[in-house]
This record gives C-alpha cells, sequence and structure tokens, in this order.
C-alpha cells in the first residue's frame, strides 16, 4: 500500500531514519523521492537447498525431485511415456538418467503404460463426441503413441464402437443444428466438416452422396 505524500512529520523522519539504516545495512533497492514503499532486501546468495551454480545434485536427490515433479505432472493429467519423459527432462536439474530411472520404476508400479492410456483417451474421445479414427490416429500421434500401440487401441475401440454409427451420430448432430443440406454448397460443408472429424474419404462419401442427391437443388 502506498503511503500518503502528506504523512505526519514524524513518520517522515521515522521512515529518513529507516532509509539511512538500509542503506548502511547495504539495501541496493533504490526509492524514488515522494514515493515511499517498503523495500526488500535482495537475495544475493542461492538458499541453502539449491546447489551452487556448476555443482551437480547428488544423483539419489535427483531422482528423487524428478519422482516428484513427475507425480505433480500425472496427477494433473494422464500422459504418455514419451510425452512425460520429455515433460521431465524440461526440469531444472533433470538428468537423462535420472527421467530414465523415474520412468521404468513408474512403469513397474502401472503408472505409466501406453497401451492403457491410448485405449482410454480414445475411448474417452469417442464417448464425448462422433469422431473418426483418422482424427483420434494424429490425436495420439501428438501424445507420442507410438503407430502399433496406437492402432492396437483404436481397433479395440472401434470394435466396440463402429465407426459406420460414429458417424451416424455425427451427421445427426450436424443437421440438427444447421439443418438438412438444401444446396451443393451445403452438402459441401457437411463433406468437409465430416472429413474434419477425421473420417475416411469413402465413408464420408457413401453417407453424404444419398443424403445430398436426396435434398439439394440440381438448379444450384
Amino acid at each position: 500500500m502506498f503511503w500518503s505524500t502528506q504523512a505526519p512529520t514524524n513518520l517522515c523522519r521515522a521512515y529518513g531514519a529507516w532509509l539511512e539504516k538500509g542503506r548502511r545495512a547495504g539495501y541496493k533497492d533504490v526509492v524514488p523521492t515522494g514515493l515511499s514503499l517498503p523495500m526488500r532486501k535482495r537475495r544475493l546468495q542461492p538458499r541453502e537447498e539449491e546447489p551452487a551454480q556448476g555443482l551437480a545434485l547428488d544423483p539419489e536427490k535427483a531422482r528423487e525431485r524428478v519422482f516428484q515433479r513427475a507425480g505433480r505432472l500425472l496427477a494433473a493429467k494422464p500422459r504418455s511415456v514419451a510425452e512425460l519423459r520429455e515433460r521431465l527432462l524440461e526440469g531444472r536439474g533433470a538428468t537423462k538418467a535420472a527421467v530414465e530411472a523415474v520412468i521404468e520404476r513408474l512403469r513397474a508400479y502401472g503408472y505409466l503404460d501406453d497401451a492403457k492410456f491410448a485405449h482410454s483417451f480414445a475411448s474417452l474421445r469417442v464417448q464425448q463426441r462422433p469422431i473418426g479414427r483418422q482424427r483420434l490416429q494424429r490425436d495420439l500421434w501428438l501424445k507420442k503413441v507410438d503407430k502399433q500401440t496406437a492402432d492396437a487401441a483404436l481397433d479395440q475401440v472401434f470394435e466396440a464402437t463402429p465407426e459406420g454409427d460414429l458417424i451416424d451420430r455425427a451427421i445427426a448432430k450436424r443437421v440438427r443444428l444447421r439443418g438438412k443440406p438444401k444446396t451443393r454448397a451445403d452438402a459441401k460443408k457437411l463433406f468437409d466438416h465430416l472429413l474434419r472429424q477425421g473420417f475416411a474419404f469413402e465413408l464420408v462419401a457413401d453417407k453424404v452422396r444419398p443424403l445430398a442427391w436426396s435434398n439439394t437443388d440440381d438448379d444450384e
């Protein structure tokens, strides 16, 4: 909170004495004339628990620090092995050896499993909205899940929920919001929308063509 420039005389004198005492003690902050703010002494030395610059952490302490960071990251949201590894390596003082040791430990505990992660991720996305296989393949690639693991998870997901059923849901939702396509332009917009949702070109064509043929104006 700023102090008033019309402060009582005894307060100004006390503050002036405090400034002088601070300067003698080595404070470096400069307070402009007429603007009085409480000053904090700058921390010139690293905290005791922080290693001095250029000195490496003890390997055991480094692993423990990385493990704690991994716990926080996984508590925030599930992650693939490669995704977690990348984030851990960004941490201060993290070494490749420490990160790999932590990842192996988490795998042993069952907290890291790309197959389970991919299946859970894809299943949840399909439940949340009708989405195609190609879109999910891209999303899992962005999550740094390898193609073989991603394909196996998607096979299981789309066996339980066929892509044909999902595209029917996507069309029904679009029609509910925008109405049936009445022109060729409307049909093209629907076609492009379904492609963006990750449905295969051939599947989209098979579904949209009959709808467009029965509802579009041939004169458009």
